[in-house]
């Protein structure tokens, strides 16, 4: 007595009952719901931010030279750990004048990370880095940064940081600095004939 061999049925779809079937109960008849017409006084508006206006064809046309360059605490130290010259590092890879500054809150940081960092910090107070004042609480340079790059887009970000990078390439329009094989190196910056192609 051997099993009966049958062959699997596939997809197979479970037989429901239509909603004007007579042996339904009127209670357990689903009623379907009638589509409204959109009443033009009720549209919901959706609010986005506005676009600047630098930003013409996806191209940010506040960028030009000479460059005004923000730098992080670092690309700073990075700088100095390839032993790289910031301000001219900076005219090699853009082939043009560039003008860095530097935010309260990267002064505040690079104050607290004490003596090991008194190199990184007497850089930062050269003359020919150009101070930013701050008008928010608290010290956190990343938020500054992010905050003061979205108001305006004429900067570029000086960074080595990988979360700040994230949140910088989100906004569109703003390049971002970089240090690679022992020299500078810029992402989103179609006219940056001195970076290395990485």
């Amino acid at each position: 007595m051997g099993k009966d061999k049958r062959t699997k049925k596939f997809a197979q779809v479970k037989r429901l009952l239509s909603l004007k079937d007579s042996r339904l109960k009127p209670k357990d008849r689903i009623k379907r719901k009638k589509k409204r017409t959109a009443n033009p006084e009720n549209i919901s508006q959706r609010e986005l931010p506005q676009a600047s206006s630098a930003m013409y064809f996806n191209y940010n046309t506040q960028l030009g030279p000479p460059f005004h360059i923000i730098v992080d605490t670092n690309f700073i130290n990075f700088s100095i750990k390839n032993k790289l010259d910031i301000v001219t590092s900076m005219m090699d890879c853009l082939y043009a004048k560039c003008i860095p500054y530097i935010t309260d809150c990267v002064m505040a940081e690079l104050e607290k990370l004490g003596r090991k960092y008194r190199v990184a910090l007497k850089i930062a107070k050269d003359s020919r880095f150009h101070q930013l004042t701050c008008i928010h609480k608290g010290t956190y340079a990343d938020d500054c940064i992010v905050r003061r790059v979205t108001e305006s887009k004429c900067y570029i970000v000086a960074t080595n940081d990988k979360d700040l990078k994230k949140r910088i390439r989100k906004i569109p329009g703003v390049p971002i600095m970089y240090i690679a094989q022992h020299r500078y190196s810029i992402e989103r910056l179609p006219d940056a004939y001195g970076a290395p192609k990485v």
